[in-house]
């Protein structure tokens, strides 16, 4: 079939808060409409758990399991608009896998992006107490009901796995083809089989896409790029927000402007940790639209991102590239792999302040190429080449 006549139901539910997902269904909706394809965009939000009335609220935990709404909604969509393929987002709550089997009864192939390792791990994130933990995937999914990985809460936890199990039981993630941001996350995916005689998930049916950001800042900042170091995102300990500050407490009054734009449970530690050691070069800036955010960006001397844990694909880098910027980035997982050491800017040990220290040197005292950069971005996150990619992987997925 050729590109331009493919009907793509694009599936994703909502957080009650927004989040970099969203973005990415937006972004990917409005490009292969630019290219002439036909996209239905089917959504549910988690902000409808408060409408529930009691008798809903009980059942909740089954259609977390199969929500027969979406079963049937699907199945309508897919027949009136001749759909070819089924695009999943995001299926946690109210979407529910049944979208998997609404699709497969219809007979049109699905592919899932994976954002997180929500298939791994109950939490999404591989990450609790302060660490980066894989229990789940070398020891079960039990371990998150020991820990109340969900939510802190064992009860919602059970629920999740309980969720997770049976559907590994049906085959069905077998059945489905998969998008994954980038290798480091393609391998973590597969890991799924390790405890498993028979594979849950084939490998042949696993592919590499990363996201990519519209080019809507017109290049790279033309001012002198001195105005400071930027901290974007939300206020948490798995950000390593608290590494941030002490490394910036070490570097007492030669510390340079750093701008922490984000809120999130942390806030008032911040401020408070801010007010107590006199970090007059910490400015809070709160939450920043993100057009006013990626100009910020570029004026700056560099992003950085503490993160504690693998994160999915952070999109922050990518619009950073698309400036210019260089990033300071935390040694482990997806942030550690999208920075080229000394080229797009600097690692560090991603639970030492020290380390942090050293990089931010290295920034100020280095002369890294913008320009290089920039074509960096050019050459990999554009949307040209992402749509030439994803048209790529819908002629390969299969039923």
């Amino acid at each position: 079939m050729d590109n331009k006549e493919k009907n793509i139901l694009m599936v994703h539910n909502y957080y009650q808060f927004a989040g970099g997902e969203d973005t990415v269904v937006a972004n990917e909706k409005r490009m292969l409409e630019e290219h002439g394809h036909k996209v239905i965009l089917y959504t549910r939000n988690n902000s409808e758990l408060k409408t529930f009335s009691i008798i809903k609220k009980l059942l909740f935990p089954f259609s977390v399991l199969f929500n027969g709404k979406t079963y049937k909604d699907v199945r309508k969509i897919i027949k009136e608009n001749h759909i070819d393929i089924v695009h999943v987002h995001n299926t946690l709550s109210l979407v529910s896998p049944s979208v998997y089997y609404a699709a497969g009864s219809c007979k049109v192939p699905v592919v899932q992006t994976v954002h997180n390792f929500r298939f791994l791990c109950p939490g999404a994130t591989l990450y609790r107490n302060g660490h980066i933990c894989e229990d789940c995937i070398h020891h079960g999914l039990w371990c998150a009901v020991l820990h109340g990985c969900y939510r802190k809460s064992r009860i919602q936890t059970l629920i999740c796995v309980i969720n997770t199990m049976v559907h590994r039981m049906t085959g069905v993630y077998k059945k489905i083809n998969y998008i994954c941001l980038t290798e480091f996350n393609r391998e973590k995916l597969l890991q799924i089989n390790k405890l498993r005689k028979k594979q849950l998930i084939s490998p042949d049916r696993v592919f590499i896409k990363t996201n990519f950001v519209n080019d809507e800042y017109n290049g790279i900042s033309t001012g002198e790029n001195k105005d400071g170091f930027i901290f974007a995102g939300r206020l948490e300990k798995l950000k390593g927000i608290e590494y941030l500050l002490y490394a910036w407490k070490k570097m007492g009054s030669q510390a340079p402007r750093l701008f922490i734009c984000g809120t999130g449970p942390m806030e008032k530690w911040c401020r408070e940790y801010i007010r107590k050691n006199d970090l007059p070069s910490v400015i809070m800036k709160g939450f920043v639209p993100n057009g006013q955010l990626r100009k910020f960006i570029a004026d700056s001397e560099a992003l950085i991102m503490p993160t504690q844990c693998y994160e999915g694909l952070p999109m922050i880098i990518i619009e950073a590239y698309s400036v210019g910027a260089p990033v300071i980035g935390s040694d482990i997982g997806n942030v550690a792999g999208m920075i080229e050491e000394g080229i797009t800017g600097y690692r560090f040990r991603h639970d030492d302040p020290d380390s942090l220290v050293k990089a931010v040197w290295n920034i100020r005292n280095g002369s890294l190429s913008r320009n290089g950069i920039r074509k960096l971005y050019e050459n990999k996150y554009l949307p040209d080449i992402n749509y030439d990619i994803l048209m790529d992987i819908y002629d390969q997925i299969s039923l």
